[in-house]
């Protein structure tokens, strides 16, 4: 019984730990996520550029991502990953102010190759998700 106490501990501790690591390092992943979103604008000569996170507050059944700003214009970005064959491939959505999906689009290379693959189906269930969040 002690044994398994113990163990019981240490699990308990190390997800305590790994909890509270993703969340005092949130604003970090942030940062470098819009970077890495900007480069890609950048690699495929696109002129737009996200610019800041928003934080927003949404249900419990919203999808997991980060929302950004973009520079000059009102429109937003939500940042997210879909498994796709068992990878995932990272996905931005221009978002206009009235919060209806303007574009999807692909933000890494395997993503650019795989995006066409995606069944519409389930692209549209996270578009009508991203509407429903905003």
């Amino acid at each position: 019984m002690r044994d398994k106490a113990l163990l019981l501990g240490w699990v308990t501790g190390l997800l305590l730990f790994i909890s509270l690591l993703w969340i005092f390092t949130q604003p970090l992943q942030t940062h470098y996520l819009l970077r890495s979103v900007n480069s890609v604008f950048i690699g495929n000569n696109d002129p737009r550029r996200v610019s800041g996170h928003l934080k927003q507050k949404t249900g419990k059944s919203a999808l997991l991502g980060y929302w950004f700003s973009m520079y000059n214009t009102t429109d937003n970005m939500f940042v997210f990953g879909v498994f796709q064959d068992g990878i995932m491939i990272p996905l931005g959505a221009v978002v206009s102010a009235d919060g209806s999906v303007k574009e999807v689009m692909p933000l890494s290379a395997h993503a650019s190759q795989v995006f066409g693959a995606l069944p519409k189906s389930v692209l549209q269930m996270y578009i009508n998700r991203i509407e429903g969040s905003f």
